[in-house]
C-alpha cells in the first residue's frame, strides 16, 4: 500500500481515526473526507509530510464525493448513523460513494455495514445498512464489505457511557439484559479496513468481533466490577423497555429498541479478522487503561490499592 492514495469517507469519527491510523503504518498517503474537514484536523500530527490530505465532502451530495475520490487508488467508506436519515446516509450516500469509486476507476472500495445488516430488517437501522450493501455491491461488485459488532475504544459511547452511569448512579437500570454482542477492539477494525484493501479481498464480505461473547447485563457487571463499584443492576422487563424507548427524550430510540432484539455477534459461518491476518483483542487487555478515570480517586486510587495488596 505504500504511496497509495485512500480516500476515507468519516476518517474524522470514532472508527475513522483508527482505520486512518492503519492505513498511515502501512505507508498509504490518506485523503480524510468530512462534511467539515475542521473535525479530523486533529489527525494531522499522525502523518508524516504530505501524508495527508483533507477534503470537504458529504456523502448525500454526488458532486462532492466525486470530487473526493478523482485521483485516489482506493475508497473506504465509514459513513453512518444511528438514528436521522438513515436513507439519506446509508443507502443514498452509500451508492454515492461506490457508484463514484467506480467511475473513477479505484482499485478497491471497502464499505463499513454492520452485522444484522438486512433489507428486511425490523430496525430502521439495520434494513437500510442492508439495502445500502445491495447499492453498493449493485455499482461496485469487487467491494469488500465490513461489518463489525458493537465497536469498543478509548472514544467509544458504548462502555464509556455505561461506565458513566455505574460512576454516577446508586441504581442502574439494564435494557435486552439477555442480548448477546461481541465487543470488537477499534484498534483491530482499523487494522481489518486496511487489510480489505488487498485484492485477495475483493467482492468478500467479513464480519468483526472479539473473542468475548457477553450478554448486555454481563458487559454492565463487568463493568461495575473493573471500577470497583457496587451499584444495583435492576434488569428491566421487555415491556417496560418498550415502554421506556416510545418516551420523549429517552435514553434509547424506539429504532434501537428494535435492533435490541437480536444478537450482535458474527455468524458462525462467516470470516472475521482471523481471515484478514488480525488478532482479536479481548476486552479486559485494554480498556481497563482508560476506564480507569470511573473510579474512584481515578488512577491514584487503582495505584494506592495495587500497593496495598502487594
Amino acid at each position: 500500500m505504500n504511496d497509495k492514495l485512500v480516500t476515507v469517507f468519516g476518517g474524522g469519527g470514532f472508527v475513522g481515526r483508527y482505520v486512518v491510523q492503519a492505513l498511515l503504518r502501512a505507508g498509504a498517503r490518506v485523503r480524510v473526507a468530512e462534511r467539515d474537514p475542521r473535525r479530523a484536523w486533529f489527525l494531522k500530527p499522525l502523518g508524516g509530510l504530505g501524508q495527508m490530505q483533507f477534503v470537504a465532502a458529504d456523502v448525500t451530495r454526488a458532486d462532492t464525493v466525486h470530487r473526493a475520490v478523482a485521483g485516489a487508488d482506493a475508497v473506504i467508506n465509514l459513513v453512518g448513523v444511528l438514528e436521522g436519515a438513515f436513507e439519506a446516509i446509508h443507502v443514498t450516500g452509500a451508492r454515492n460513494v461506490a457508484e463514484a469509486a467506480a467511475g473513477a476507476g479505484v482499485e478497491a472500495l471497502v464499505h463499513m455495514s454492520a452485522i444484522g445488516a438486512d433489507p428486511a430488517a425490523r430496525s430502521a437501522y439495520g434494513s437500510t445498512k442492508g439495502r445500502g450493501e445491495e447499492a453498493v455491491r449493485a455499482a461496485f461488485p469487487r467491494a469488500a464489505i465490513i461489518r463489525p459488532s458493537i465497536v469498543f475504544g478509548r472514544e467509544d459511547q458504548f462502555l464509556n457511557r455505561f461506565a458513566g452511569m455505574i460512576e454516577a448512579f446508586p441504581v442502574v437500570p439494564v435494557l435486552r439484559a439477555p442480548v448477546k454482542f461481541q465487543p470488537v477492539f477499534a484498534a483491530d477494525v482499523g487494522d481489518a479496513f486496511a487489510a480489505a484493501l488487498a485484492p485477495e479481498h475483493a467482492g468478500r464480505t467479513f464480519e468483526l468481533g472479539g473473542p468475548d461473547v457477553m450478554s448486555m447485563g454481563e458487559i454492565i457487571r463487568w463493568l461495575a466490577t473493573t471500577l470497583g463499584r457496587k451499584p444495583s443492576i435492576v434488569e428491566l422487563p421487555d415491556a417496560a423497555g418498550a415502554l421506556l424507548a416510545s418516551l420523549p427524550l429517552a435514553p434509547i430510540t424506539t429504532d434501537q429498541w428494535q435492533m435490541l432484539q437480536r444478537d450482535n455477534v458474527v455468524a458462525p459461518d462467516a470470516p472475521g479478522l482471523a481471515a484478514l491476518g488480525i488478532e482479536a483483542t479481548p476486552l479486559a487487555t485494554v480498556a481497563p487503561d482508560w476506564l480507569v478515570r470511573f473510579r474512584r480517586k481515578g488512577r491514584f486510587g487503582r495505584r494506592a490499592e495495587t500497593l496495598y495488596h502487594a
